[in-house]
């Protein structure tokens, strides 16, 4: 008896033994979240500055900030642009990017989609919702061919399940992709729009990137009306960047660059960029 007891005992402690060591071994493997990124042509993957492969690329990732770098490759490589960006990876959960890479920033489009956990439970379990950032702002949203709104734009009680979420502006090519919506979870769309080819006589001549118009040439540039009643002063020319400032429509500020889509001006000693699609240039 006494022996049993002991063989029990035994095996019960190497349970637990075997227990323990799963949980020290595997219990951080959930801590991470995962990428995929898709792009034409391939092109190699570097993320914060670190070489990891070509696309198709699709792995697991620590959660946060990131730096992603596609470097085209192959034949098309010198026909194609560098695509820079800055994502977010949140844990448990898929970020996605697809990136169609032109010869130039505006011929090049793409989609970059997280997921996350609300902040807020809906009231319904079964219910998500989708926010929408386009590039250029200001882009029609349709959700199942139904039109929602003008982006930046949060949808809100959206069934799970599968949807077709599209954006459109004139002079850029309707981009749609195929999304799926979790209860209590957040679908993040940030999608950047091409110029549409037969539009392209149509775009502003500007200033060689980098160079500042000399003081004979200097423009200011003026603040359109916007969907939001402001517009966003953004850090970099690029709607992932961090918002440095806001101005209201009627306002003008000094011209110092332009970047396809982007006027970058000065606000109070400040530099920042703004939409070229709500702000058009003036004589000074």
């Amino acid at each position: 008896m006494k022996r049993k007891l002991l063989l029990v005992l035994g095996l019960f402690f190497l349970f637990a033994i075997s227990i323990a060591i799963r949980i020290f071994v595997f219990g951080g493997q959930n801590d991470t979240g995962r990428i995929k990124i898709l792009s034409t042509p391939s092109a190699g993957v570097f993320i914060d500055n670190v070489p990891l492969g070509k696309t198709p690329y699709d792995d697991k990732i620590k959660p946060g900030e990131h730096l992603l770098k596609l470097i085209p490759e192959g034949n098309d490589s010198t026909h194609s642009a560098t695509y820079q960006e800055k994502i977010k990876v949140y844990k448990n959960s898929l970020t996605y990017v697809n990136r169609e890479l032109g010869a130039t920033d505006v011929d090049s489009a793409g989609d970059v989609l997280t997921i996350s956990k609300m902040e807020t439970r809906p009231k319904n379990s079964q219910y998500g919702e989708v926010y929408v950032e386009t590039d250029p702002s200001g882009a029609i949203v349709y959700l199942d061919n139904d039109e929602k709104g003008v982006a930046p734009l949060i949808l809100s009680d959206v069934l799970e399940g599968d949807h077709e979420l599209s954006v459109f502006m004139p002079g850029f090519a309707r981009r749609t992709q195929k999304i799926n919506v979790e209860g209590e979870y957040r679908v993040s769309a940030l999608i950047k729009l091409a110029i549409d080819p037969t539009q392209k006589a149509n775009l502003p001549t500007s200033t060689p990137l980098g160079v500042s118009p000399t003081p004979s040439e200097k423009n200011k540039v003026l603040i359109k009306d916007t969907p939001t009643g402001w517009l966003r002063v953004r850090s970099e020319p690029t709607v992932s960047a961090s918002e440095s400032a806001r101005v209201n429509p009627g306002e003008k500020y000094d011209l110092l660059e332009e970047q396809p889509n982007w006027y970058k001006i000065r606000i109070e000693s400040k530099d920042g960029w703004i939409s070229s699609q709500y702000a058009s240039k003036v004589a000074n």
